[in-house]
């Protein structure tokens, strides 16, 4: 199992808490981006920079993810594809996506996108904040500890 993180729009400070976790429980953590990303010098920590394009980081990790590995990214389509493959979902506020929620999810992310295409100013998520980044790290260990063995 390893960790595979949607790094073009995931916040650095969900990166940095990969980043110990990777290093704490030795667990592999690859962040995929259409750029250079920088980490830090760990057996456990790399970087793929793919080519730039629409979905070309998407594309590479639904093809080099494997059931139960986890994938951390907002990008709902692209964990509905995951989920479709087995592979877990974890989006950087902490909401683990599953068969069940996926569907909502995707169903809700379209209507905003035709509500938008239509002229509706919808505003953005908002910025990702104290409690957000504690409910990740607490569902990324809880994941952990069910999923991840050495």
């Amino acid at each position: 199992m390893q960790i595979w993180v949607d790094a073009d729009a995931c916040p650095n400070v969900i990166k940095e808490i990969l980043f110990r976790v990777a290093n704490r429980v030795g667990i592999m953590v690859t962040l995929v981006a259409n750029h250079h990303i920088r980490v830090p010098p760990s057996p456990h920590i790399r970087s793929t920079q793919v080519l730039a394009g629409f979905d070309v980081a998407d594309d590479h990790i639904v093809q080099q993810a494997e059931p139960g590995d986890l994938v951390i990214t907002a990008d709902i389509p692209l964990a509905d594809e995951l989920i479709t493959n087995g592979v877990h979902a974890l989006n950087p506020r902490g909401e683990l996506y599953t068969k069940d929620t996926i569907k909502q999810r995707l169903q809700m992310r379209d209507f905003m996108e035709t509500m938008r295409s239509s002229g509706v100013q919808t505003g953005g998520p908002p910025p990702l904040n104290q409690g957000d980044r504690q409910n990740f790290a607490n569902k990324l260990d809880t994941f952990l500890v069910k999923n991840f063995k050495k």
